[in-house]
């Protein structure tokens, strides 16, 4: 068996692993990453962010032909089934997996295709699909590893027509009707994508409402477009049984309750990827999603062993991944690193979500006295040439000193937008001022120009 030093291994190549590996690099250090999978890009890349991602913009644009008035001209509506939309989006996976390999083999960083497992303190042993052992040996390590979708014991993901959010991405026909369990960001994204082919959709909820981190105003928002394109929501309930036939599903609620669809997909919950790490031979254990907890230099039990990602759970999502990679490799090499607390919530419904800072509901029960501006994209120049008319842009300021405490908005382009308010909230003092939009030349017609529109609303409330 082959025994290989490092001064950090990497365990995982998605957005965590890929950043922290690159960085310590880039700083002299000898570097390996070890990846599950044949190829590299982790989950992200292979079965969450950038595959639905990507199907959603196909989606979205087959909606935009199919009730554009200029198409209709020229042609009548055309129906895509999911085979074929998944199809095109998986050109974008393989544009990312091949930029990724470039980025290791750029920076000479070794990888082992294989599951890691903990030997001990310093030591991973390395298994690869045809048996083959090595051994690594590591200063530092760093757990990068994500999470896949939880499934529960009682519902057999065996059958045909059950899938979680990896399997969807292998359907191989546009069912008629589905059921979706759990409404958070995945079960809601899916929602927007397959109502958006034509699929008829019931979304249960097991709160008594949409989002509920959200801004109430915007997710009241999501719940009126997914129901205006055919999605049933469905809230405060809990399933009791799901049973698959050789034609359907049917859903049993403990309301008393039963749904049958062509197929059911179950996204209620992930799991950290951590049961194949043998962490029982280090001392370190899992919480009961698998996740592991880490200090504020993400660090585990153990100083030397460092984990990021969805494999400690919140925020969960690719962009706190890769900066939680980052500064977990600053901290080994001793460099000036952040705590990953404050970032955009970006959800790609259509249309898509995205805030960043306080909502109404957290300011009122603080007793803080904010006051609103808004802008709805209807008004906008951009907006009326796109035809992407739905949506607004909301800020929430202090009315004496207008500091903003929030950005919400919905609508095209939302993930984009909320980066400007975002640049602007995080400027010290004086600097995050309402006025900033006032004050600044906006290119026209854009989007952005929302901000302004918004700005001088929220100061004719002021007096």
């Amino acid at each position: 068996m082959a025994v290989h030093n490092y001064d950090v291994v990497v365990i995982g190549t998605g957005p965590a692993g890929e950043s922290a590996a690159i960085n310590a690099a880039k700083h002299g250090k000898r570097v390996a990453v070890v990846e599950k999978q044949p190829v590299l890009g982790g989950n992200c890349t292979h079965w969450g962010t950038i595959p639905s991602k990507a199907l959603r913009h196909q989606v979205k644009q087959i909606m935009q032909f199919n009730t554009n008035r200029m198409f209709r001209d020229i042609g009548e509506p055309r129906w895509f089934s999911f085979p074929r939309v998944m199809d095109r989006s998986r050109m974008t996976i393989d544009q990312q997996v091949e930029m990724r390999t470039k980025f290791y083999a750029r920076n000479r960083i070794d990888l082992f295709s294989g599951v890691a497992r903990f030997k001990d303190e310093h030591t991973l042993l390395v298994r690869d699909r045809q048996e083959a052992l090595e051994e690594l040996v590591a200063q530092k390590v760093i757990i990068a590893t994500g999470s896949r979708p939880y499934r529960p014991a009682d519902i057999n993901f065996r059958h045909p027509r059950i899938y979680d959010s990896d399997t969807i991405l292998s359907l191989s026909h546009t069912p008629r009707t589905l059921i979706i369990f759990g409404a958070g960001v995945i079960g809601c994204e899916y929602a927007s994508i397959f109502s958006g082919l034509g699929v008829k959709v019931d979304l249960i909820n097991s709160r008594d409402r949409l989002l509920s981190f959200l801004d109430d105003e915007i997710s009241d928002a999501l719940s009126y477009h997914l129901r205006k394109h055919g999605v049933l929501i469905r809230h405060n309930e809990e399933y009791e049984r799901v049973e698959g036939d050789e034609s359907g599903v049917v859903v049993y609620l403990k309301s008393g309750k039963k749904l049958r669809a062509d197929a059911f997909l179950w996204a209620n919950g992930r799991t950290g990827n951590t049961d194949e790490l043998g962490l029982e031979n280090i001392g370190l254990e899992a919480n009961g999603r698998g996740q592991l907890q880490v200090d504020d230099h993400y660090r585990t039990g153990l100083p030397h062993i460092y984990a990021a990602g969805d494999v400690i759970g919140w925020p969960s999502l690719a962009s706190a991944a890769y900066d939680q990679g980052l500064n977990a490799c600053d901290e080994l090499l001793d460099r000036d690193y952040r705590f990953v607390s404050e970032v955009p919530t970006g959800i790609y419904t259509i249309p898509e979500i995205s805030s960043f800072g306080r909502t109404e509901r957290e300011l009122t029960e603080a007793k803080v006295p904010y006051e609103v501006a808004q802008a709805f994209f209807k008004d906008t120049a951009r907006a009326q040439i796109t035809g992407d008319t739905v949506g607004m842009l909301k800020i929430l300021f202090h009315q004496d000193t207008l500091e903003i405490f929030g950005i919400h908005c919905f609508g095209d382009q939302a993930s984009e937008i909320v980066h400007i308010g975002q640049a602007i909230m995080q400027q010290k003092g004086e600097a995050n001022t309402l006025k900033y939009f006032v004050n600044t030349t906006f290119n026209y017609p854009t989007m952005a120009e929302a901000y302004r529109v918004a700005a001088q609303n929220g100061l004719n409330r002021v007096f």
